[in-house]
């Protein structure tokens, strides 16, 4: 995952937003969002690992307090990246799956975060949404509103976010009935950053060009997934559009009920 934005507004009859994009190299086989055999989690997953990059989880409460929400993006450093690291798909499969709170997870994934290659994290234990920065090991408490992350520390200014930001605050101040599709509008956004408004993150300039755009696409590498989450007091819709490198796959959406999971 390397793009997510959400909007964030505890107390409120839609209390989470998320939009996402995952980048990846399209010979790595997915599958896309679903519910996951004999597990209470709804999420696309990664063939090759195992594990998901954004996913949400249940537990048998009636409300909003029995769900779980993990998002993950990679953290862009090219001297960091230890190709025998475990998967980082495996950290968001496991706290959508356990029961701990999102501030006793966090606390214990820090003393084995350095297994893994460096990463960001976003999980939401029904009450408390949290944040981790891996490299400093640093969690906090997200704050009401609009908080974005890329592969660089949450809310680094890169040209894409700010967009993306922008936009996002336009699309959240129309109708609620037209939200999903305006929000799949800006995560197609393809715009490339101009070379003065670039960051600096190791790669070479025509690959740093050519990821500064929301939705990525080249030959052997892009956007994957965007994806598309709500989350209110009695129901979440989970919107997912897959990618390849011909385009356009396909679109799932789930809608879960809090009354209807807590029966299963």
């Amino acid at each position: 995952m390397c793009l997510v934005i959400l909007n964030w507004q505890p107390g409120c009859p839609t209390s989470l937003i998320i939009a996402a994009n995952r980048d990846e190299f399209y010979a790595r086989p997915a599958l896309a969002l679903h519910r996951w055999p004999e597990q209470r989690i709804l999420a696309g997953q990664d063939v090759q690992a195992g594990g998901t990059w954004f996913g949400i989880g249940w537990g048998s409460a009636l409300s909003v307090h029995g769900i779980r929400v993990a998002v993950l993006t990679n953290y862009r450093d090219t001297k960091r990246n230890n190709a025998n690291a475990p998967s980082r798909g495996q950290i968001t499969t496991a706290f959508l799956g356990g029961s701990m709170s999102a501030t006793a997870y966090l606390r214990e994934l820090a003393q084995a975060a350095s297994m893994y290659n460096p990463f960001n994290l976003i999980v939401f234990d029904g009450r408390n949404l949290m944040g981790f920065e891996s490299r400093r090991l640093r969690q906090f408490v997200m704050p009401p509103g609009l908080t974005a992350v890329s592969n660089a520390d949450f809310n680094t200014p890169w040209p894409k976010l700010l967009r993306l930001q922008k936009g996002v605050q336009h699309a959240l101040a129309g109708q609620s009935a037209t939200l999903e599709p305006r929000l799949f509008n800006l995560l197609a956004d393809n715009h490339v950053a101009s070379d003065e408004d670039l960051p600096q993150t190791g790669v070479p300039m025509d690959w740093e060009r050519t990821l500064s755009a929301p939705f990525i696409r080249t030959p052997d590498y892009g956007t994957r997934a965007s994806s598309v989450l709500r989350v209110g007091a009695k129901a979440a819709t989970f919107t997912e559009r897959s990618f390849d490198a011909d385009g356009f796959k396909g679109e799932v959406c789930q809608h879960l009920q809090w009354d209807d999971l807590s029966t299963e």
